[in-house]
């Protein structure tokens, strides 16, 4: 129709039809006559001149007058034509579009008679005319011509109205697609509206759309280019929750399912293939769970899994539990996530390759360091990890690869790894000693903030090995700080004391955690403390230095411990080394040399 409009411009100005806007909708009235149409079973023209043609159109008949139908109709001139000789005077119209009704608006229009188009039957007028072929042709001014007047410059102008028009579309194929008419409505300016209008006002009409019919106006919103991925994005966020049932039983159901493929199919297949819409990550992996659900098809989930990974830093851990699917033993989809992160990481580091290349002015690891996105992932994998911990069909090979599947970088702190090992270690006593020293060996004892630490050094499902290793540096990080402290100067133990400042804001209810249970040790450990004379005494001379908080086991591992080797001043702790030195660590590191407890000082002891 759009392109037949400027050859309807000259003929404007010549037509008498009246518009009317009733509660905000455009009608126009045809014609000057009174109704002279009655139904009694059929339909009768009540004039003095009897009729002379009935036209059977479904399962009415109108009885009607040759003459004011075929100065209007080419069609039904040529129907009247073979009528005649075939000596008939009945006329068989099949397929009517719009049905009666429809026909009765032609019908109306050739005898004069008053009219009223609106949005709901201007569309199945059109198709009518189309088909009876009411042309500039056999009459000026015909009834074609009136209604694309009316559509072009009036109903189509209005977003209501056009909204309607786009609804009564689906009921009139295929005559509503041939003529155009979807594709003239879906030219609608969206993004012309005036500042003040908020620019999501057109979401909430096009949700009553057919799937079918919203898939194309989206397309024809998306092409211009000009509307915010936010407000797209929430446009489909919208249909989905206006659409798609709440129940799995409805999701699933027999009579539904086939809509809802279709439903989801199609809202995946309308998210770009970038970041540039604003869908929250956690609207696209509810909307992955149902199409888990509901078996879309797999190029669907493909693309689904894409867009997620895209923005996976935004996720959280409870939409990533997604249920596992037969033949997989787990409770949740373990290997769907372990998709997403890599995807996620293989997409960081290739833009983080591009911008390098780009700046040349930061190295790797600096750059990786200040990368939000990165440590987000983390601290959700490690959110993942403590959540998955409890399932006891979970193999220690699938929590490895999880685990190491975000770079080091991404984990300043390793809290969040240590509470995930732990629950796993606590759900899991069936581990073989070299499986449980496999895992722990891949928690950073160093990265481990104090409270983290004092957590571990009691730690009974920890191996042995591990507890050495975490209380060794817990005791040089607090002589280290003591000497900052003396000298005021910068030492290289500082690190991790800056990396727990960032640990409390990226992974505050871990911390809150071992706080809670640090706090339950302190007051199981009060007693202990009091009546250990020598130790009091020690943490009057020492204070601040640690060692007096330590519970007793950790305690007996610690007086059994000697410096190691080399590389005390580097922060190194080689596990492996377990055997003597002439001094301790707080020696060592303070200087006293001839600190009490020298005549321990010589002698060997096994802590492997």
């Amino acid at each position: 129709m759009s392109s037949s409009f400027p050859r309807l411009l000259p003929y404007i100005r010549g037509i008498e039809e009246r518009y009317f806007v009733k509660e905000n909708m455009k009608f126009m009235k045809l014609g000057s006559k009174p109704d002279a149409f009655q139904a009694e079973g059929a339909v009768y023209v009540s004039t003095e001149l009897a009729t002379d043609v009935i036209i059977n159109v479904g399962d009415v008949k109108f009885h009607l007058h040759k003459f004011p139908l075929l100065s209007k109709s080419n069609r039904l001139q040529k129907l009247v034509s073979k009528a005649n000789e075939e000596s008939s005077d009945e006329i068989q119209l099949t397929d009517f579009p719009g049905g009666p009704k429809a026909f009765e608006i032609c019908a109306k229009f050739c005898y004069g008679i008053t009219v009223t188009l609106n949005p709901y039957n201007v569309v199945a007028a059109r198709c009518a005319a189309e088909y009876l072929e009411m042309t500039e042709d056999i009459d000026r001014g015909n009834l074609i011509l009136k209604i694309e007047i009316f559509l072009n410059s009036s109903v189509l102008r209005n977003w209501k109205d056009t909204i309607i028009v786009l609804q009564t579309t689906k009921s009139l194929l295929p005559w509503s697609e041939n003529l155009k008419v979807v594709d003239n409505s879906e030219r609608y300016k969206i993004s012309e509206k005036t500042e003040s209008v908020p620019k999501d006002w057109w979401i909430e009409d096009i949700c009553e759309l057919d799937i079918d019919l919203y898939k194309r106006v989206m397309v024809a919103i998306k092409s211009k280019g000009r509307m915010d991925g936010g407000v797209i994005g929430e446009a489909l966020k919208t249909y989905a929750i206006r659409w798609l049932p709440d129940s799995v039983d409805a999701l699933v159901s027999e009579v539904h399912i086939h809509r809802n493929t279709l439903l989801v199919e199609t809202i995946i297949c309308l998210l770009p293939s970038d970041k540039s819409i604003s869908c929250a990550c956690g609207f696209l992996l509810k909307l992955l769970k149902v199409a888990i659900l509901i078996g879309a098809d797999d190029s669907s989930r493909e693309d689904l899994v894409r867009s997620i990974s895209l923005k996976l830093d935004e996720a959280s851990v409870g939409d990533l539990l997604i249920p596992s699917r037969p033949p997989q033993t787990t409770i949740y989809d373990i290997e769907l996530v372990q998709r997403l992160v890599d995807q996620f990481v293989a997409n960081e580091k290739s833009n983080r390759d591009l911008k390098i290349i780009d700046k040349n002015s930061k190295n790797n690891s600096d750059f990786v360091l200040g990368h939000g996105s990165w440590l987000k992932v983390g601290k959700i994998v490690d959110g993942y990890l403590a959540a998955i911990a409890h399932d006891p069909n979970l193999s220690v090979s699938s929590f490895v690869k999880l685990l190491q599947s975000v770079p080091e970088s991404a984990r300043p702190i390793h809290d969040g790894l240590y509470s995930a090992v732990d629950i796993y270690l606590k759900e899991h006593k069936s581990l073989t000693k070299s499986e449980r020293k496999n895992l722990c060996g891949l928690m950073d004892v160093k990265k481990l903030t104090s409270d983290a630490s004092m957590h571990a050094a009691q730690n009974e499902n920890l191996p042995l090995r591990v507890v050495v290793q975490v209380l060794f540096f817990e005791q040089v990080r607090a002589a280290a700080a003591g000497i900052k402290t003396l000298s005021d100067g910068h030492d290289s133990m500082d690190p991790p004391r800056n990396s727990e400042a960032n640990w409390a804001k990226t992974a505050p209810e871990n911390r809150k955690s071992l706080r809670k249970q640090m706090d339950e040790m302190k007051i199981k450990e009060d007693g202990q403390l009091l009546k250990n004379g020598k130790l009091a005494k020690r943490g009057s001379k020492n204070r601040g230095s640690g060692v007096q908080l330590l519970p007793s086991r950790s305690r007996r591992i610690f007086d059994k411990l000697w410096i190691v080797g080399k590389g005390l001043g580097n922060g190194e702790n080689k596990s492996s080394e377990t055997s003597a030195s002439s001094q301790s660590p707080i020696s060592m590191v303070q200087g006293e040399t001839k600190s009490s407890g020298s005549s321990s000082r010589h002698r060997r002891h096994s802590i492997s």
